[in-house]
C-alpha cells in the first residue's frame, strides 16, 4: 500500500477508496482525531460515511474503524466534534465525552428533492464507539436545500454553544444551550465576499493579533464549490471581523475577496476545536483536491490525501491585518541531513542542485532580489518534466506551473500556472517548500502567500534546480532537507499504533 505510485508519504491519505472533506477535528486526552468523508465501497464520491483516524503528533496515523454509517436519515456528511467538558447534551452521566455535529443527507418523501438536517452522535470511550443520538435529526430547514457542514464551538462570553452552518449562497448562525435544542442567531453571507458556487464547511474562530491576546479578530473560512463556468474549481475564502456570539461583522467591504490559497488543490478546511490553552495554536487541515478532477485523479486503489497541518495566525502589515499560515512544528521531526548553500549569486543557466535527485524533501530558501526577472526552483524534474516555484519580479507574483509536473492528461482543467501575490521585505523574499509524492506546497514571507497543488510525476522524476532568467538573484541561504516516510515496510505508521 505505501509503496503504490504517489503514496503521499508524510500526508494522511487513506488506505483505500474515496475520502474528501476533513470532519470533526477534536483534541482530546492527547490525542487529534481526524474524521472525514469516506466512500469504502469504491475509488469515487459515493454514499458518505464518517472515516477515523487518530495521531499524537499530527504527523503518524493509525487508521480507524469507520466512525458513522448511512442510516434512515441517509448518508453522513460533513461536520465537526467537541468536547462537552460539562456534559451539557446529558450524554456523558456528569462525565465528560465527544459529540459529533454532522449533516445527514437524503431525499425528501414528499417532494423527492434533496434533503439535509443536523443530527449528532456521542462517545464515551475517547472517540472509539459511537452512539448516534434517538432524537436526530436536532436542527432542520426546509428552505435550504443545501443546510449543511454544521461547524460548532462554545463562545465563552456568552457561556453558549455557536453553530456555523453553510446554507445555500450563505453561512447561518445558530445557539444552543445543550447541542440538542437550536434557535437562529442571524445570517451572514449576502452580498459579501465571492459567490461562483455554493458556500460549504464553515469555520469560525478567534485569533489573536501579533500574538497579542488583548487585541484579537475573528476568522471566518467559507469554502465554494466548483462551477462548470469557472475554471479554478473549489476554492476557500476568508473574512476577517467581529463575532459577538449572534452576529459576525465583516472588516473588509463586501466586495472584497480573500483567498485562503492560490492554487488549486487546498479545499473543505476546517481547524481542530479544544486545542490546549497552552498550546495556543489554531490548527487547520483541508483536503487536499478539487471537484474539477477529484474523481479522476491518477491513483488507483485510493484516492484523495489531506494538506498538511497548519498553524493560523493574524499578522498587523501596512495597517492591514492577514491571515498567515506556517506548517505545524512536528513535521520538523521528520527531517534527516540538510544540503546547505549561502551567499551564492544564480545566473542564467546556471545550476547548482544537479547532482540531487529526491522524491520528497523540503526547501528553505531566502533571496535577495538583483536583476533577473524571474527566479526560482523547479522540483520533481527530468528531461521531460519538471514543477517549477518562481517569482516573477513585475508582477510581484510567486507562481507554481504544473503544466508539464508528470501526469496531466486526465482532466482539461489540471495542467496550468497558478499565481499569488508576494510581496518581498527589504528587497528579500524567503520561501519554504514542501514537496511530496503526489503535492507541494508552497509558503513565501511568513505565510501570507500560500500554494498547495497536487502533482503526479513519474517515480524517476527526481532532480532539482535552481533558475534565474534575464539576470541575476543572490541567493541568502538554500536548506533542501530530505524527509523520513511516515510509513515502515510494512504498512504500519511509525508510532501510535
Amino acid at each position: 500500500m505505501t509503496n503504490e505510485l504517489y503514496r503521499p508519504q508524510f500526508h494522511f491519505s487513506p488506505q483505500q477508496n474515496w475520502m474528501n472533506d476533513p470532519n470533526g477535528l477534536v483534541y482530546f486526552h492527547g490525542e487529534y482525531h481526524l474524521f472525514y468523508q469516506y466512500h469504502p465501497h469504491g475509488t469515487t464520491w459515493g454514499p458518505m460515511h464518517w472515516g477515523h483516524a487518530i495521531s499524537k503528533d499530527l504527523v503518524h496515523w493509525e487508521h480507524a474503524p469507520i466512525t458513522l454509517e448511512p442510516d434512515e436519515h441517509g448518508q453522513i456528511f460533513s461536520g465537526s466534534a467537541v468536547v462537552d467538558w460539562q456534559d451539557t447534551t446529558g450524554f456523558f452521566n456528569g462525565e465528560v465525552g465527544l459529540v459529533a455535529i454532522f449533516t445527514h443527507h437524503d431525499q425528501d418523501p414528499d417532494s423527492d428533492l434533496p434533503r439535509e438536517r443536523q443530527s449528532l452522535a456521542y462517545s464515551s470511550d475517547s472517540g472509539r464507539t459511537w452512539t448516534k443520538y434517538s432524537g436526530n435529526p436536532v436542527l432542520t430547514d426546509s428552505r435550504f436545500p443545501d443546510f449543511r457542514d454544521p461547524k460548532v464551538f462554545w463562545h465563552t462570553q456568552t457561556n453558549q454553544w455557536v453553530m456555523i452552518l453553510a446554507s445555500g449562497q450563505t453561512v447561518s448562525i445558530y445557539h444552543s444551550a445543550n447541542l440538542k435544542d437550536w434557535s437562529f442567531a442571524s445570517q451572514f453571507g449576502d452580498g459579501e465576499g465571492a459567490h461562483v458556487g455554493v458556500w460549504e464547511c464553515p469555520d469560525l474562530f478567534e485569533l489573536a493579533i501579533d500574538g497579542d491576546p488583548a487585541r484579537t479578530k475573528w476568522v471566518m473560512l467559507v469554502s465554494i464549490g466548483n462551477s462548470p463556468e469557472h475554471r479554478e474549481g473549489s476554492r476557500t475564502q476568508y473574512f476577517i471581523g467581529d463575532f459577538d456570539g449572534t452576529a459576525f461583522k465583516n472588516d473588509a467591504s463586501p466586495e472584497t475577496v480573500q483567498w485562503l490559497d492560490g492554487g488549486r488543490d487546498n479545499y473543505a478546511g476546517v481547524s481542530w476545536s479544544d486545542i490546549p490553552a497552552k498550546d495556543g495554536r489554531r490548527i487547520y487541515i483541508g483536503w487536499m483536491s478539487n471537484w474539477k478532477y477529484a474523481q479522476v485523479t491518477p491513483t488507483e486503489s485510493w484516492r484523495s490525501a489531506m494538506t498538511m497541518p497548519r498553524s493560523l495566525a493574524l499578522i498587523s502589515r501596512k495597517d492591514q491585518i492577514i491571515l498567515v499560515q506556517q506548517p505545524v512544528h512536528e513535521l520538523n521531526h521528520l527531517k534527516l541531513g540538510t544540503y546547505k548553500w549561502n551567499e551564492t549569486i544564480v545566473e542564467p543557466g546556471q545550476n547548482l542542485l544537479s547532482k540531487l535527485d529526491l522524491p520528497y524533501f523540503v526547501i528553505e530558501a531566502e533571496f535577495e532580489l538583483q536583476t533577473a526577472a524571474e527566479f526560482g526552483l523547479k522540483v520533481r524534474t527530468s528531461n521531460f518534466s519538471e514543477t517549477v516555484v518562481g517569482y516573477e519580479m513585475e508582477k510581484q507574483e510567486i507562481f507554481v506551473d504544473r503544466s508539464r509536473s508528470g501526469e496531466v492528461s486526465f482532466h482539461a482543467d489540471f495542467s496550468g500556472r497558478h499565481a499569488v501575490k508576494a510581496e518581498t521585505s527589504d528587497g528579500r523574499l524567503k520561501l519554504q517548500i514542501w514537496v511530496d509524492t503526489s503535492s507541494i506546497e508552497v509558503f513565501a514571507g511568513e505565510g501570507e502567500a500560500v500554494i498547495t497543488d497536487l502533482i503526479f510525476p513519474g517515480e524517476e522524476e527526481q532532480g532539482l534546480e535552481i533558475y534565474a532568467l534575464h539576470g541575476t538573484v543572490k541567493l541568502i541561504s538554500l536548506n533542501i532537507t530530505p524527509l523520513k516516510s511516515i510509513w515502515t515496510y510494512n504498512g504500519v505508521p511509525q508510532s501510535n499504533v
